[in-house]
C-alpha cells in the first residue's frame, strides 16, 4: 500500500516540523506528544510498505520498532532512563546490522569501509568521551561500535544489490546520532535538534521504504 506509506511519511514529516517548533524555548508537553507520533508514523509507513512479509524487512521492522521505543525513552533528561533508551537504540542498529546480513553483503566491501570507518570512530571518540561520565563511558563505546558495524554492513549490501538508499538511511542516522551525543554530552541546546531530529527521523523512512524490497 505506496499510498498508505506516503500518507504515513508526511505525518512524520509533519510532526517532526511542529516538533522543532514546540521545543524551540525548551522542553514542551507537545513533545511528548509529536515525538512518539511521529516514530509511529515511521512504523506504520514500513508496515504499509510490506517490510513484514521478508526476513529483510521484518528486521528493519525490528529496528524501527527499537528506535520507536528509543524515541520515548530520549524525551526524557533522567540518566537511567537516557541509559534506557540509549540500549533500544544499540539494540535497533543491532536489529538493521541483521537486515543487511540478511539482505546479503559484499564481504569485502564492508571489511574495506570498516577499516576506513576506523578513522571517524577514533575522531568521534577523542571528541566525545573526556565529556562522558567514567560509568557512561562503556555503553557509549558499545554503540559507537555497534553503529559503525552498522554502516559498514549497508556499505556491503550497496555494494551487493545497488541499492544506495539504504547507505543514505544508515549513514544519515549515524550522523543524527552527533546531534544526540552532542546534546546529552557537549553543548545542549535546541539548535543539535534543528539538525539531528531531521537527519534522524528522515533516516528512519528512508529505511522503512527500503523495507519493503525483496
Amino acid at each position: 500500500m505506496p499510498h498508505l506509506s506516503t500518507l504515513f511519511s508526511l505525518v512524520t514529516v509533519v510532526s517532526v516540523a511542529l516538533l522543532l517548533a514546540v521545543t524551540r524555548r525548551g522542553p514542551s508537553l507537545g513533545e511528548r506528544v509529536l515525538k512518539p507520533l511521529a516514530s509511529t508514523a515511521f512504523l506504520a509507513a514500513a508496515l504499509a510498505h510490506g517490510a513484514h512479509r521478508t526476513p529483510y524487512g521484518t528486521a528493519i521492522l525490528a529496528g524501527l520498532a527499537f528506535s520507536w521505543w528509543g524515541d520515548v525513552l530520549l524525551i526524557s533528561r533522567a540518566k537511567r532512563v537516557f541509559l534506557a533508551g540509549l540500549v533500544a537504540f544499540l539494540l535497533g542498529h543491532v536489529a538493521y546490522s541483521v537486515a543487511f546480513a540478511r539482505r546479503g553483503v559484499s564481504v569485502g566491501a564492508t571489511a574495506l569501509a570498516l577499516v576506513l570507518l576506523l578513522g571517524p570512530l577514533a575522531m568521534v571518540g577523542r571528541w566525545l568521551l573526556p565529556s562522558v561520565e567514567s560509568r557512561m563511558r562503556a555503553p557509549v563505546l558499545a554503540y559507537m561500535a555497534v553503529i559503525t558495524v552498522m554502516v559498514a554492513l549497508a556499505v556491503g549490501t550497496v555494494a551487493a544489490h545497488g541499492e544506495p538508499w539504504v547507505l543514505v538511511g544508515a549513514v544519515a542516522f549515524y550522523l543524527s546520532d552527533l546531534s544526540v551525543a552532542r546534546d546529552r554530552f557537549i553543548a545542549p541546546g535546541w539548535n543539535n535538534k534543528l539538525w539531528g531530529w531531521p537527519l534522524y527521523f528522515g533516516a528512519q523512512l528512508v529505511l522503512a521504504w527500503c523495507a519493503g524490497r525483496p
